[in-house]
């Protein structure tokens, strides 16, 4: 999936377009500060051309800025929408690429013919073959293939699909490389997975989200407060003898409702879900996105997610009278053939810890056993050597055939293993044991510390583990975790997500089969994996098109990212409308009351040359603040005291600053220029 920049001149000039084009008020409503602002533009424009109809060649000019910067103020605010969504259609244009018109090869009464992809219904049953398009989403129920899903994940490697299990699910735009599939499509047209990526990137039907549309009230409220102040001013200018405009009055009123984040909202929650987006992960809402920044528990499969998937060999443990060097050169020949990531662990331990060279299979010519779900043992017969290794009955019962034992020390070792939560594999050697390897759920590096970041940010984390308590307490140790669930049934993860919910926390978890379904559903958070179930992905409110389970605590630092930015730029704007206050209200009575001329604290130059400064500072901010919006706050693991204050140091005290020094130097150029 290609990843655009949000200064692609393609996106640019859309974005320029679309800014004009959203000045609809059909469009506009949706944005009522902003459609404020566009009603006082308007309002501004008509005083303008009757100051040229009437002749007030004054007027016009001082007017007519004051309309053009207004416009702006709106075209710049749409600009910042429409940027946002650009880059969500520009990946959509690119997914629509997929979904070139297919041939599906139908099967019905025990035939197969060729029909469009875009005939095929809920349920059909379609047959593909090697370098087939997958024509729709669904489940395979017969055969197994190699699945190329770059054009849905942007990943290259190619996975594997089969019928039954958690592997099953397809998705429609795939291509098959190998072997053959019957899938059963589960999705009519316009209602499949692609179908949904591509309405839901483009950011059309983005719904706002309950902190949006609170703070949107509040907003509208400002608004208000602000009309009615404004509107109160004329009235007592007449009674004081002052004169002030309608156009004057609509600058006032633009620079004192919050225009700042009113112009930024809509970008700032589009561009969260697209950040999400690069990296590989599809929100089903921006209440998912909003939801998971203030996610207070994360429940966290062990597997994959905090270890690393596959139990490695981690020691060699001999048996009494044995040298741990014989066992290692034992254990590594009996592995050299087998593909398995354990196997390959054990061949790196030894080469590793006793220095013995990886061995040529093709020169030893030897007589690799593979391993039998029916004997439990692999091995290798070599040169009159016999090694086998494998469960501890397995090799118990070998032994005995050779009318062998096992030996005491040996199952001291197993015994040791297991309760450690290891998986012990004993070696033998011509009928004699010579100890055992120990392997273990590896934690994966750096988790502890990402937990402890977790922790700092106020959020607590359970491991989700099928293991015996004994083995899920010893990884939940090793790996940082606040608290585990052992032996968990799909009962257990909801009634656990449900006790975490009714304590007033937020929660998150992430999942990939028809099991987790329930769980997805529950939680506030459901991350489904792309390479899960259908029942999974229908379930979460998320889907990782990666299948990285680790993912989700990127996902709440997006979501806190999201957060964090919202509050800065309200923070920033409020502090700007008490900065610019001071700007226009004594350049407004100042020649009725030369009094307030104490409270021009910037020293501005005349009266109209206060009002066009603030108005144009008003709309220059905005654009200043869109690659802050777009890109979002730098994410620090802060509680929220923390990021209060933080907030109020920077973004208010910084909204205060600025426009007193950004209004100045705008003074100063129109003064020098001869526009004021």
């Amino acid at each position: 999936m290609s990843k655009k920049s949000s200064l692609d001149r393609g996106i640019l000039a859309q974005a320029v377009k679309e800014s004009f084009t959203k000045l609809d008020p059909r469009v506009m409503w949706k944005n009522p500060v902003m459609l404020v602002v566009e009603i006082l533009a308007v309002l501004t424009t008509y005083f303008t051309i009757r100051d040229i109809a009437v002749g007030r060649a004054g007027d016009f000019w001082f007017d007519g800025q004051i309309a053009l910067w207004l416009w702006i103020t709106v075209l710049f605010a749409n600009f910042a929408e429409a940027l946002a969504e650009g880059r969500g259609k520009a990946q959509a244009d690119t997914l629509r690429k997929t979904k070139s018109e297919t041939i599906a090869k139908k099967i019905s009464g025990g035939k197969t013919e060729g029909i469009s992809a875009s005939a095929l219904r809920k349920d059909d049953v379609v047959l593909v073959e090697t370098g087939d398009i997958i024509p729709g989403d669904g489940e395979v129920i017969e055969g197994i293939a190699s699945v190329d899903e770059s054009a849905i994940t942007g990943e290259s490697a190619p996975v594997i699909r089969e019928s039954g299990g958690d592997r099953s699910s397809v998705t429609g735009g795939t291509k098959v490389l190998s072997d053959w599939i019957k899938v059963r499509i589960t999705a009519n047209p316009g209602e499949t997975f692609l179908d949904r990526m591509i309405s839901l990137v483009e950011g059309a039907k983005r719904q706002k989200t309950p902190n949006e549309i609170a703070l949107t009230i509040l907003l509208i409220g400002l608004t208000i407060v602000f009309l009615l102040a404004v509107a109160t001013l004329e009235p007592y200018a007449i009674y004081s003898g002052a004169t002030l405009s309608i156009p004057v009055l609509a600058a006032l009123m633009v620079c004192l409702i919050p225009t700042t984040i009113g112009g930024l909202l809509s970008a700032i929650g589009i561009a969260g879900m697209d950040r999400l987006l690069k990296r590989n992960v599809l929100a089903m809402s921006g209440r998912a996105v909003e939801a998971a920044g203030d996610v207070g528990v994360l429940l966290l499969d062990k597997t994959g997610t905090i270890t690393l998937g596959n139990r490695m060999a981690t020691e060699f443990v001999p048996a009494p009278g044995v040298s741990p060097e014989k066992l290692a050169d034992a254990a590594q020949l009996s592995s050299l053939a087998d593909e398995t990531p354990e196997g390959r662990s054990i061949v790196i331990l030894a080469k590793e810890k006793y220095n013995l060279r990886e061995r040529d299979i093709n020169s030893l010519g030897a007589e690799f056993i593979p391993f039998s779900a029916h004997t439990r043992m692999s091995g290798v017969n070599l040169q009159g050597r016999e090694i086998r290794k494998g469960a501890m009955d397995s090799i118990e019962k070998y032994l005995r055939e050779k009318g062998e034992t096992l030996a005491p020390g040996v199952k001291a070792a197993v015994e040791s293993i297991a309760k450690k939560g290891g998986t012990p594999l004993v070696v033998a050697e011509d009928g004699q044991a010579l100890g055992v390897i120990y392997l273990k759920d590896v934690v994966k590096g750096g988790i502890n510390e990402r937990f402890a970041q977790l922790r700092r940010m106020g959020i607590k984390t359970v491991m989700i583990t099928g293991d015996n308590p004994l083995t899920a307490a010893a990884i939940a140790a090793e790996a940082g975790v606040d608290d585990f669930l052992a032996e968990a049934t799909p009962e257990n993860k909801l009634t656990l997500i449900r006790e975490y919910q009714g304590k007033g926390n937020l929660v998150a978890m992430t999942g990939d089969g028809t099991n987790d379904a329930p769980a997805l559903a529950q939680s506030d958070v459901g991350v489904a994996m792309n390479s899960g179930t259908q029942a999974a992905k229908e379930a979460g409110n998320m889907v990782d098109l990666d299948s990285n389970p680790t993912k989700l605590i990127e996902i709440v630092e997006i979501g806190k990212q999201l957060l964090m930015t919202r509050g800065a730029l309200t923070t920033f704007s409020i502090a700007n409308d008490v900065a610019k206050y001071f700007a226009i209200i004594p350049a407004l009575f100042v020649v009725t009351y030369p009094e307030l001329g104490t409270l021009n604290i910037m020293h501005l130059a005349t009266a109209q040359s206060a009002i066009l400064s603030a108005v144009i500072f008003n709309a220059l901010i905005i654009i200043a603040l869109v690659p802050l919006a777009l890109r979002g706050i730098a994410y620090r693991p802060l509680g929220a005291n923390a990021i209060l204050k933080r907030n109020l140091l920077i973004y208010g005290l910084g909204g205060l600053i600025a426009p007193f020094i950004g209004i100045k130097l705008i003074d100063m150029l129109l003064v020098a220029l001869g526009l004021s």
